[in-house]
């Protein structure tokens, strides 16, 4: 491990090295004057930009219009660089002049690409006077005058004319002023871009917290809830730091665009913490899991500082404990791995990703690096890496779990099988036939007797599933109840054993006609017949039951002494309607045998559903 460590040493290095944005630069005498109308100079805007670093007790502190700053004011040639500037009390000037070499009227935007400013001031001045636009996080959010997360100032310049253009910046956080002068197509086609780019990261962090949020609620696994809390409030983090939810969650609250940051991130810390412990199935009373209980503990204080300390000391300890806990969790997961514990090894990788992520973006935060627009697509990328392997990690846990499992459940058989094998030849055959009369049992439970056809324990247990699965599927399910007519007669008249031949030679027509492999014949009572016709409307099970009906009518019986009988039936069917549990539907198929009998017996009636 101690080389792979190195490596990432190295790699993190490399990037400090090349990556820091020096402040101080030489100073030339005056700004050059950039051609708004030359796309050349429009990508060079930084060798043409100026600025004027103001500390506290200096006049140019004190200034709040660019007519107050002194005219020996030091102002200082950008060369070419973004300008960063790491957490500092003073107070920035930035000048452009800018002209329009074209003979036509034309529009650009200046775009100062950080969401992350407290005041933001800006005067562009031509031959039309001076004008002033003053926004940033202490304003509301639509005194940017355009709905945007960036600062976006319109510069519209006519033929040959020349402006200055003014800002005036102070912030209690890091200071980037990334600016770019683009056309209104340039700034529409890479805000579409950056839109889309935006939205399959969020998006893709939404999908993934709710199905683990799902995962919870059905498995009751704790680390499931962590993950989905995790993404949830990094997520959250990373949109509050983009200017997302400045823009769309809390626009109007000045106070709150600030503190969100560090409260944000001590959610976020909060929450790795604890997915990373019930992750990695930290041991009780383990060193490892005495340090993450007090980094839990010490995430919850974060979020009471975070509103009781000013914001640039807040968000300062906040991000360095937060960086710590993602080290941490970084060197327990190596831990873990080399304890045998499989799935840290994709936690591990996840977790180099974000460390050098986190590490990147807040350097570019706290304005050590240029190009904050990179830096975030960069950590975007080392977030979406993370979420993968994540998951993937949680992939293999569940197979190494249920792999686990189905160990278990192979010794545990082989262990039977070696038990069973010692019992004696007696005790197996004892075992056979009782295993012989249970299912004897069983059949008996579920079966007439005397016809065969199953009977009211039967149609019990199976009526209600059936009407679940119909509501499911959408598909109808019918019941038709028969009953012999006249029957106490054929008992009367001819004795019970002929009586019992009758209803044998029912369940036989029933077994004629019900064919298909789900329909289900009955017998529920003494001469009371069922059928379960699954996927069957009304009409089917009118053929059905008349079918039955003539074919028993057509029929002649012999009796013990010779004669011969015909026997008929009613019928009365119902069709599962939608809100209809098994009860009603038995009992309005019940109230229609009764009316096909009391309209003159040998028929079928059908019930309709009652309208509510």
């Amino acid at each position: 491990m101690l080389p792979y460590l190195r490596c990432l040493v190295s790699f993190v290095a490399l990037l400090l090295a090349t990556g820091v944005a020096v402040a101080d630069r030489p100073a030339p005498d005056r700004c050059p004057t950039l051609d708004a109308s030359s796309p050349q100079q429009r990508a060079s805007l930084m060798e043409h930009v100026c600025y004027l670093s103001a500390p506290p007790g200096e006049p140019a502190h004190e200034a709040r219009t660019p007519d107050e700053l002194p005219a020996d004011a030091g102002w200082q040639s950008a060369n070419g660089h973004d300008l960063v500037f790491s957490h500092t009390d003073a107070v920035y000037w930035v000048r452009l002049n800018v002209r329009n070499s074209g003979d036509t009227r034309q529009l650009w935007y200046l775009k100062l690409n950080y969401p992350l400013l407290d005041e933001v001031t800006f005067w562009h001045s031509g031959n039309d006077g001076a004008a002033a636009i003053t926004t940033g996080d202490q304003s509301p959010f639509m005194s940017r005058g355009i709905d945007y997360r960036y600062f976006l100032l319109p510069v519209t310049l006519g033929g040959n004319e020349s402006q200055t253009i003014t800002l005036r910046i102070h912030s209690s956080g890091a200071l980037n002023v990334p600016l770019s002068l683009e056309t209104p197509e340039a700034a529409i086609a890479q805000s579409n871009h950056l839109t889309l780019l935006h939205g399959l990261f969020y998006g893709a962090l939404l999908v993934f917290a709710a199905f683990n949020l799902l995962l919870f609620f059905s498995s009751g696994t704790a680390y499931y809830f962590y993950n989905a809390f995790y993404m949830a409030s990094l997520g959250l983090f990373l949109f509050a730091m983009g200017g997302f939810a400045n823009q769309y969650f809390w626009p109007d609250s000045t106070g709150f665009a600030n503190t969100s940051i560090p409260l944000l991130m001590a959610v976020s810390s909060l929450a790795m913490t604890l997915f990373g412990r019930s992750f990695l199935e930290i041991p009780p009373d383990s060193r490892a899991d005495a340090v993450l209980r007090g980094l839990t503990v010490t995430s919850l204080g974060l979020l009471a500082l975070a509103f009781l300390l000013p914001y640039n000391k807040s968000i300062v300890l906040i991000t360095s404990v937060a960086l710590v806990i993602i080290g941490s969790l970084f060197v327990i997961g190596l831990i873990r791995w080399r304890q045998g514990y499989m799935p840290a090894k994709w936690y591990v990788m996840a977790w180099s990703g974000m460390l050098v992520g986190a590490f990147v973006y807040a350097l570019a935060a706290f304005g050590y690096l240029a190009d904050f627009l990179a830096r975030e697509i960069f950590m975007q990328v080392a977030v979406g890496a993370q979420v993968i392997l994540l998951n993937y990690a949680m992939v293999q846990r569940w197979r190494l779990l249920n792999q686990k499992l189905l160990d278990v459940e192979q010794n545990a058989r082989t262990n039977l099988e070696l038990k069973v094998h010692e019992r004696t030849a007696q005790l197996r055959n004892t075992m056979r036939e009782l295993e012989r009369a249970n299912r004897q049992l069983a059949t008996l439970s579920l079966n007439d007797a005397l016809t065969g056809l199953h009977n009211r324990r039967h149609l019990d247990n199976l009526l209600p599933e059936l009407c679940a699965e119909s509501r499911r599927s959408g598909q109808p399910l019918t019941i038709a109840l028969l009953d012999a007519d006249h029957f106490k007669a054929v008992n009367d008249d001819w004795g019970h054993d002929f009586g019992d031949q009758c209803l044998q030679h029912i369940a036989d027509i029933l077994r004629r006609h019900v064919k298909r492999p789900r329909d289900v014949a009955i017998r529920f009572g003494g001469e009371e017949f069922a059928i379960l016709l699954p996927g069957t409307g009304a009409a089917g099970a009118r053929r059905l039951c008349e079918q039955i009906l003539e074919d028993l009518a057509s029929t002649r019986l012999t009796t013990i002494n010779g004669e011969t009988v015909s026997l008929t039936m009613s019928a009365g069917t119902a069709t599962l309607a939608p809100g209809e549990d098994e009860k009603e539907l038995f009992r309005r198929a019940d109230e229609a045998l009764y009316t096909a009998k009391a309209a003159g017996r040998n028929r079928v009636d059908q019930s309709e559903p009652e309208l509510s």
